[in-house]
């Protein structure tokens, strides 16, 4: 049997549980792979009572197998919470459960125990209080490969990535350079060669509008073209760099696997506008899969049982296929 996938419970305020409990009900219609929470079952179940789900939950351990993930009851290892109520106000209070989840996976993630994670959402605000960036920059630290990370907001049909993630506009222009953009492209269509079987094609955009500035040396020619140029000796299949103001009007004719961008919104802003929750958050450049949700917290609608649990299904299902 195959390793099943761990799936960290995240930000207890929020929408997680919600989104948790929904994917394990329907799990029978999209699931090949075993998977398993790791959370609190005190927290859990208090969710599950207010929500109202008649789900049981069952215990394992370090030492589980794998049919012990197996039937009807939801399988949790179990993380101590000492907070007494769900959907509250999110805070740094939860800040040292979370950690210890994180912790958790990875320690399965070197016994071999699992083939990847999955991390249901957290509020990186509270969370990180500008230690890290985001989860993308926290785990890859964590796992030891600080800097080889890459984002990759991934769906059947497109992906995108940004060179730069969660820093201010203002510094963007300081932060890329010709090694990171190859480095990152490099990383993507190496993961789609071994894990999707595929040779994808990329666009990477440029950064300023039309790809030009009234600057001498502006970045579309002292830096992009040149990593594209590079890129190309390496037999990869890209193009660029392409206007960004319609570069995702053309991606079908184009046939883009791939659109890269240099920062966050460039790039996930038209994304989410195409995709809405049929996508997903792909960690790459690390020795296993990290795979997440790609929507935040919600906690607006936290305790409502309004959350749509797709872009979490579509997590469980991307493992499918991975050998």
């Amino acid at each position: 049997m195959k390793n099943p996938v761990a799936i960290i419970a995240g930000e207890p305020n929020s929408i997680s549980s919600e989104i948790i409990f929904k994917s394990w009900k329907s799990k029978e219609k999209y699931s090949k792979r075993p998977f398993f929470i790791i959370g609190s079952i005190k927290l859990l179940n208090l969710q599950k009572k207010k929500l109202k789900y008649r789900i049981k939950i069952k215990k394992i351990y370090k030492n589980f197998k794998i049919e012990h993930l197996k039937g009807k009851e939801l399988p949790v290892f179990d993380i101590n919470y000492n907070q007494k109520t769900p959907f509250k106000k999110i805070s740094t209070n939860s800040n040292k459960y979370i950690f210890e989840c994180f912790k958790t996976a990875l320690q399965f993630v070197k016994k071999e125990k699992i083939l990847g994670i999955i991390n249901c959402p957290v509020s990186k605000e509270y969370l990180f209080k500008n230690k890290y960036q985001g989860i993308t920059e926290y785990i890859s630290r964590l796992s030891g490969y600080k800097g080889k990370e890459v984002m990759l907001i991934y769906n059947k049909e497109l992906a995108v990535s940004p060179i730069t993630t969660h820093i201010p506009v203002s510094q963007i222009n300081k932060k890329i350079n010709q090694s990171e953009i190859t480095k990152k492209v490099k990383t993507i269509n190496n993961f789609y060669i071994k894990f999707l079987n595929k040779k994808p094609n990329i666009a990477i955009l440029g950064l300023n509008p039309h790809n030009y500035s009234t600057f001498k040396n502006f970045e579309e020619k002292k830096i992009i073209q040149k990593a594209i140029n590079s890129l190309r000796s390496l037999k990869i299949k890209i193009i660029g760099p392409v206007s960004t103001d319609t570069s995702f009007m053309a991606f079908q004719r184009k046939n883009f696997d791939v659109i890269i961008g240099m920062y966050h919104d460039q790039v996930l802003t038209p994304f989410k506008a195409l995709y809405n929750f049929n996508a997903i958050n792909i960690t790459l450049g690390l020795p296993f899969l990290r795979v997440s949700p790609d929507h935040g917290v919600a906690k607006n609608i936290a305790g409502k049982n309004e959350a749509n649990p797709k872009s979490l299904i579509e997590a469980i299902k991307f493992f499918n296929n991975i050998k």
